[in-house]
């Protein structure tokens, strides 16, 4: 990606064009360095350590503790992980703040992150449904802790790929390097395909969010209705995660009682 028309910095204001993006990076460091110093395992959080800082474990989650969808964003297991994902949100947030906007930049972020912890919710219903069916303990079925910026950050990466891939605005602020961004998403999903333990379905559950906020806002350029188009898209990604939320609760009823077991477990 590179600036059509590259501005001369003269102020501290032109270099903090992208400041919520910065400050989304200085809280997850913050964040990070604080579970450190509270005794948190540098290189390999364990899973007592990731939910007792917000991260995402379905049966607590949809049982009683809703705000993991939106906390596990901001913990990651271990530096190498933080270091991969703010790299990324610089490298992603950076433009998409300043092509977007702040505010709905900041809308997308937090849509994306959340859309994937729900479609990763949902998988680990299904997964718990077919457990139970099984009449055996299968563990790779069990739900998993899961965690990290990266559904958000697919959100961002989708929402520039998108661009990349559609006719340029007439005053785009950026020329969009598609070969490269189609190649980095592609090697981000096949990753997540191929080696276990990374959250593939947080992973497209964030690229989908921003691929449809992404068009919104493009569309809203198109007709010059920007700031309308822009509440649309916000709304409407709002009322989708309400959506699957609410659809996730009604489908667990039948595996509450294995939930409850497993969160006793937990407790224990």
């Amino acid at each position: 990606m590179q600036n059509q028309n590259p501005p001369i910095i003269h102020t501290k204001l032109d270099i903090h064009l992208w400041w919520i993006t910065a400050f989304i990076i200085a809280i997850n460091i913050a964040l990070f360095a604080w579970q450190v110093i509270t005794g948190m395992d540098v290189s390999n959080p364990n899973s007592a350590d990731a939910i007792r800082w917000g991260a995402d474990y379905a049966p607590l989650t949809f049982l009683v503790e809703p705000f993991r969808l939106f906390s596990s964003m901001f913990f990651h297991f271990g530096l190498i992980h933080l270091m991969l994902n703010m790299w990324a949100l610089y490298i992603f947030g950076s433009v998409v703040e300043q092509l977007f906007g702040r505010w709905y930049f900041l809308g997308l972020y937090v849509l994306a992150g959340l859309s994937g912890s729900l479609l990763s919710g949902y998988i680990s219903i299904q997964n718990s449904y077919t457990l139970l069916n099984a009449n055996e303990m299968i563990p790779e079925l069990l739900p998993r802790v899961g965690a990290g910026a990266s559904g958000a950050v697919m959100g961002l990466g989708a929402a520039l790929t998108l661009l990349a891939l559609l006719p340029p605005l007439p005053r785009q602020k950026f020329i969009l390097d598609k070969k490269t961004l189609v190649i980095v998403m592609a090697i981000n999903l096949s990753m997540g395909f191929m080696i276990s333990g990374i959250n593939n379905a947080a992973h497209i559950g964030g690229m989908l969010m921003g691929l449809l906020l992404s068009f919104i806002w493009y569309l809203g350029q198109r007709s010059h209705k920007n700031v309308s188009f822009k509440w649309f898209g916000i709304i409407l990604g709002s009322i989708i995660c309400y959506v699957a939320y609410t659809y996730c609760l009604n489908q667990i009823e039948y595996i509450s009682s294995l939930w409850q077991a497993l969160l006793e477990h937990l407790n224990e």
